[in-house]
């Protein structure tokens, strides 16, 4: 399927469709930089709503199987809950590949083994804290072969991505709350995490962000929900209303 196709298959779509292609592309360009195969089995952690579940589902074929698992209930996000969108893809041709389980926890439920790729696709930065992100990944180990990893960069490569990082910043509680963003790692301090939990990481990728609009997400919900401070007040003097440049990301295997 193409972009366009898969897209449809999201409950989003029917908000705002040029936005869920937008993200349904750039997904499928993290598929392609992890070499996806036909009739893997894989296991998602942190699969939200299914944006990457739907991407994987697709490349994966019909002989392959995904599990999206999150810890969120399934009545959580708007205006699409993350049930009612998963809901929304099983429904649709992809459904019978996929399996999505939410208020998972992958460190205390039965997810099953042997799984040819473990994904963590741009959701390390919602765990609770730094430490519970590392002991999933060491748990990932235990649960398949080979680790499938996108996040932001926090380093900005140009000064237009900086209220990117304010809103970063300005939501960064670790855990403290059940805000959007709690433990935002940097590329560094986030290889170190894999080398210790045994993973040995092919060659990281930088991949283009040009396009989404996670930049705006952010900052909108920064300026409505972060606590005062001096990143919040950064963010008021040099966000725009739309339009803001999200910050880089990487992506990469590992086994």
């Amino acid at each position: 399927m193409n972009a366009q196709e898969i897209a449809s298959l999201m409950a989003a779509s029917a908000h705002d469709s040029d936005i869920q292609v937008t993200q349904t592309e750039y997904r499928l360009e993290l598929a392609e930089t992890w070499q996806i195969p036909e009739g893997a089995r894989v296991l998602e952690i942190g699969c939200g709503q299914g944006d990457m579940t739907a991407v994987l589902a697709d490349r994966v074929g019909p002989n392959g199987t995904v599990v999206g698992t999150d810890v969120a209930p399934r009545d959580y996000g708007a205006p699409v809950t993350v049930g009612q969108s998963a809901q929304h893809l099983l429904d649709g041709p992809l459904g019978s590949r996929i399996d999505m389980r939410y208020e998972t926890d992958v460190l205390t439920d039965d997810v099953g083994t042997g799984y040819d790729l473990v994904v963590l696709a741009h959701c390390s930065w919602y765990f609770a804290s730094a430490d519970r992100l590392e002991r999933t990944l060491t748990k990932a180990r235990e649960l398949g072969t080979r680790l499938c990893f996108a996040e932001w960069d926090p380093e900005p490569a140009h000064p237009q991505q900086v209220p990117h990082l304010l809103a970063v910043l300005a939501q960064d509680r670790m855990g403290e709350t059940d805000g959007n963003i709690r433990a935002p790692l940097t590329r560094a301090t986030l290889l170190a995490a894999l080398d210790r939990a045994g993973w040995v990481v092919d060659r990281v990728s930088d991949v283009d962000t040009s396009p989404l609009q996670d930049a705006d997400w952010e900052i909108f919900i920064a300026l409505q929900e972060a606590p005062e401070g001096l990143a919040k007040e950064l963010l008021r003097q040099t966000s725009r209303k739309s339009g803001n440049v999200p910050l880089p990301a990487y992506a990469f295997t590992a086994r």
